[in-house]
């Protein structure tokens, strides 16, 4: 990360390691082998060893984000509050955190607490008072059967053929993340074009769904064989087409010429019957650039 440029990146997603301090591994009560997460990569000798990780990659982070970009970090119980407080510590604004309602997620196998069934995600700007950053309303609103999107998303994790495999069928990469998750974050918070940085590359979901978003993407990535995964997936991974890839935009942006002002000019004249597309209704045209409909104005 420290070899990209100042301020060249809009938005950031990151997916870190959890420190899930999973020890000897899970197991079910049949004693049979739980497909946790033991890799190295997650193995932290303490809380203070994590925070100062989390540190120094957030650090290097806001560097190469420019002042209008965000980041997204997603987490767990485990995680999670540690790196929001190393957000807020570093001077990022928390805009949201976004609940990840997760419908098919892995029992609590031994009943000793409740079921983990969601994740956690902080949408954080570069500052406080950066006021110009990407949120396309309209549109989330839109993907939501025009309803406010809200910020806890019920999405299934990876299954089927969605999940990544490798030559022996095991899953290519324990924390593969869907790509309807991705969808919306880099949907909601840059535009076609923008370049989007994601520090813990892992199978590529990010890569995958910019690609197919028409957005410019980096990645990041230690352990070579995710490397090998994300390059076969990215190889298959389609680009959109421009007219797909048009954002919904706020009617409020649109050009918008006064009635009155048009009455005022004579382009149209006081008198003049306006009807619906059905000439259900009929309205005439006022002085002052009002409309009477029978008894309304």
């Amino acid at each position: 990360m420290n070899a990209l440029p100042e301020k060249s990146v809009d938005l950031i997603f990151a997916d870190p390691p959890y420190n899930l301090q999973l020890g000897n591994g899970l197991t079910r009560p049949d004693h049979s082998k739980v497909n946790g997460v033991t890799d190295d990569w997650d193995q932290f000798s303490s809380f203070q060893a994590y925070d100062k990780f989390t540190h120094e990659w957030m650090s290097a982070a806001r560097r190469v984000l420019k002042d209008n970009g965000a980041i997204w970090v997603i987490g767990s119980y485990h995680n999670i509050f540690r790196v929001g407080a190393t957000l807020q510590d570093l001077g990022y604004w928390i805009m949201n955190d976004v609940i990840w309602n997760k419908t098919n997620p892995m029992p609590n196998f031994r009943g000793t607490r409740f079921t983990n069934a969601h994740e956690t995600m902080i949408w954080a700007t570069k500052s406080a008072d950066q006021k110009k950053y990407t949120f396309n309303y309209e549109a989330m609103k839109s993907l939501n059967e025009d309803l406010q999107m809200r910020s806890d998303w019920t999405l299934p994790i990876c299954t089927g053929k969605e999940r990544l495999k490798n030559d022996e069928g095991n899953k290519a990469h324990p924390t593969q993340k869907p790509e309807a998750l991705l969808h919306r974050v880099i949907l909601s918070t840059t535009n076609p074009g923008d370049i989007i940085l994601d520090p813990f590359f892992g199978s590529g979901t990010t890569g995958a769904v910019a690609k197919k978003l028409g957005r410019n993407f980096i990645g990041i990535e230690q352990e070579s064989k995710y490397i090998e995964v994300a390059k076969a997936r990215l190889k298959n991974t389609k680009t959109a087409t421009p007219e797909t890839i048009a954002v919904t935009q706020s009617k409020r942006s649109q050009p918008r010429v006064p009635f009155g002002t048009i009455v005022e000019r004579g382009l149209l004249e006081p008198g003049t019957v306006l009807y619906d597309p059905r000439k259900r209704h009929a309205a005439k045209i006022r002085a002052d650039g009002s409309l009477a409909c029978k008894d309304a104005t």
